[in-house]
């Protein structure tokens, strides 16, 4: 019996550890920025020329707020996926980073710190 136990706490802890990191929203940021075919509805939805799913709605909600106040108010799990998020998108995807900078900074007061602290580190 102690066996049995035994077994299904380490198979129950390995399941949690192996599980992917998701965020409050319910998204895999890492999956996002690593798979182009579910990142550009949520690019899209950003830029209004898609439909928004409500996890993307979440997201566009909170992107003024993230450049303005650096993520101010997200807590540190939030911080991160919203770095790994600008890094992708200045390095992998810059032509719509610049369509949500116009969009979203139109005087470029923010754009240009995440700009230098990202650019080239992918």
């Amino acid at each position: 019996m102690k066996l049995l136990l035994s077994f299904l706490i380490v198979t129950v802890a390995s399941m949690v550890v192996a599980a992917p990191a998701k965020n409050a929203d319910g998204i895999d940021v890492e999956e996002l920025i690593a798979n182009r075919r579910l990142l550009l509805p949520y690019i899209k939805c950003a830029l209004d020329q898609g439909k928004c799913s409500s996890s993307a709605k979440k997201v566009k909600e909170h992107i003024r707020e993230a450049l303005e106040l650096d993520c101010a108010k997200c807590n540190e799990s939030e911080k991160k996926d919203n770095m790994l998020i600008f890094k992708h998108m200045i390095n992998k995807e810059n032509d719509y980073w610049k369509q949500l900078i116009t969009k979203y900074d139109p005087k470029r007061e923010y754009a240009p710190k995440y700009e230098k602290l990202y650019l080239g580190k992918e």
